[in-house]
């Protein structure tokens, strides 16, 4: 799983003109699955989110996490984070993981999200064109893989 965490101040996601999800102070997460994504990939994840220090303290830190903010997540489906560029000048979505298989992932990471985390998870809707309005906090962006824990 690749994911790009954005801490915000809002963030929502719209389809069709309506609110599909939204946030105030939180993070938003876009989230893109390949085939080889597992569960344990999705503990792991969960985990690092939960206790991820991104939040400033009283002196401007990053010391605080989205449980000592009260934070929310907003996450977001994704599948060109796993765009491939090598050759020529239209990406290649290979690595992506099919709808039957990505799907389940997404749902399971959601699931899990709010169950390790005890946040509030909001969401946009798989495969949608969606339309993602944010103020990033900071700006604070961070990648994590979970194929390549740095």
């Amino acid at each position: 799983m690749r994911v790009i965490i954005q801490r915000v101040s809002e963030a929502k996601v719209e389809v069709n003109d309506q609110i599909a999800g939204s946030i105030e102070n939180g993070l938003l997460l876009f989230v893109g699955i390949v085939d080889d994504d597992t569960d344990d990939d999705i503990e792991w994840l969960c985990n690092k989110l939960s206790g991820l220090r991104i939040f400033s303290d009283d002196d401007g830190k990053m010391n605080h996490s989205i449980q000592d903010v009260e934070g929310s997540f907003l996450v977001v489906s994704q599948f060109t984070l796993h765009a491939k560029t090598k050759k020529g000048n239209r990406p290649g979505f290979i690595r992506a993981a099919k709808p039957d298989i990505a799907i389940p992932m997404y749902d399971k990471f959601k699931k899990s999200l709010q169950a390790i985390t005890g946040r509030p998870v909001e969401s946009g809707e798989f495969g949608a064109d969606m339309q993602v309005s944010l103020v990033n906090d900071g700006p604070v962006t961070i990648i994590i893989d979970t194929k390549n824990k740095e």
